[in-house]
């Protein structure tokens, strides 16, 4: 099975490596870096918009390189308040080549009301910088999940959660179609 994901993010492309990894043999996914056409740190229904636009733009970019692929995955990481708290999620989309579309996300992590501001105006990188020992490698490894939980959970697995929730339409077969 060939995947095409919508980052060059190692943490992400692994995570999503993962989750295939769970149903299915033979999985070679490649990372192709796609705009989300939405703010770097995206806010509420942004976050599925970002990473719908980087489908879609993955799809695209696909399109006019000839490259082939079963599965076109992407995720986009914002804040939201959809529960009257805020909170940081993942949100995966995938979609076939029919345009069957699926997604998911991963589990919600709350943000202290203090940096909410600071991470709607800048992104959750920067803010936890102020609270968490700045670490340049956290973007690409752990995630600032991995400081927040004691090493109990990284980037690489809210993002294999999101992608198997998105999965559900796929492996289910028939049911959602």
């Amino acid at each position: 099975m060939k995947v095409l994901i919508a980052t060059k993010n190692p943490g992400k492309i692994e995570g999503a490596k993962r989750a295939l990894e769970e149903y299915f043999e033979n999985v070679e996914i490649e990372g192709i870096g796609t705009s989300s056409d939405v703010s770097d740190q995206p806010v509420n229904d942004d976050i599925y918009k970002g990473a719908k636009n980087r489908v879609k733009n993955l799809k695209k970019y696909a399109r006019e390189n000839n490259i082939e692929a079963d599965l076109f995955f992407s995720v986009e990481s914002g804040i939201n308040n959809a529960l009257g708290r805020w909170m940081i999620t993942n949100i995966a989309v995938i979609e076939d080549n029919d345009n069957f579309e699926s997604y998911g996300t991963s589990p919600s992590f709350p943000v202290p009301d203090k940096l909410v501001k600071d991470v709607i105006d800048t992104d959750l990188t920067q803010a936890m910088n102020k609270v968490l020992p700045k670490d340049n490698e956290r973007h690409n490894k752990g995630g600032g999940i991995q400081l927040l939980t004691h090493d109990k959970i990284s980037r690489i697995d809210l993002t294999k959660m999101a992608f198997i929730m998105a999965l559900t339409k796929y492996i289910n077969g028939d049911i959602w179609k």
